[in-house]
Parts: C-alpha cells; structure tokens; sequence
C-alpha cells in the first residue's frame, strides 16, 4: 500500500501540552526552591502543532509543536538556569514521546515564590 492509503497518527494538541508540564515539572521538583512553590501549581503549557504533509518540510516525522509554558518558581533562584533547563527538558520529551521536531519553547516566569511570600493571610509583600 502506499503511504497516503495506509492513515495517519495525529497527536493532539492538548496531549502535547500534558507531555510539555510533565516535563517542565519535574525539572522544578529538582530545583533548590522547589520547596517554595504550592503543590499543585507550576507550569502550564500550551502548544501549537502543525502536521507533516507530503508537501512540506517539517522535521519532525509527526510535524512541529511550538511550546508556551507558564511556570511558578521558588526564590531566591537562578532564573536563567532554571528556564533553560525547562526549556532542554520539554524539547526532548517531546520530541522522544510525540515525534515531533520543537523548534520553540517560551517560558514565562508568572510567579516567584519566598519565603516573605508564604503568608497564611494572604497579604502581598510589597
């Protein structure tokens, strides 16, 4: 059978998303701070995928997932190193689980969490 009668693997957007977190996340549970990020809070990704076609010269054999994450980091902390690590992480594991070449991973640092800011009242350190 030829390639195009025989189907096609699709992996969806939001999958790769889950792969994107999983993988931002446990670089920060590594990270010296770690301690000071709320469980259940970390990163978030978003991605935006676009399938191989016959036509075009995408890398990847499943297309290019181009990845936003939006992580929460303990402070006093490395930022650079630890988006950068981030960054390497979800690059590969997306590229070993999904099969698909990731050309760009965003980072956005939304949040740092110290110990000034673990107030139980919820007061803003200004």
């Amino acid at each position: 059978m030829p390639p195009g009668a025989r189907g096609a693997t699709r992996v969806a957007d939001r999958v790769v998303a889950k792969i994107a977190s999983q993988a931002a996340l446990e670089v920060l549970r590594t990270a010296p701070e770690a301690h000071r990020v709320p469980t259940g809070r970390g990163a978030h990704a978003t991605v935006s995928v676009r399938a191989a076609t016959q036509h075009e010269d995408v890398r990847g054999p499943l297309g290019e997932a181009r990845v936003r994450l939006a992580v929460e980091l303990g402070y006093p902390c490395d930022i650079g190193a630890e988006c950068r690590a981030v960054r390497r992480s979800v690059a590969q594991r997306v590229r070993a689980l999904a099969g698909m070449h990731v050309p760009e991973v965003s980072v956005t640092v939304e949040r740092l969490h110290s110990a000034h800011t673990a107030r139980a009242d919820g007061e803003r350190v200004q």
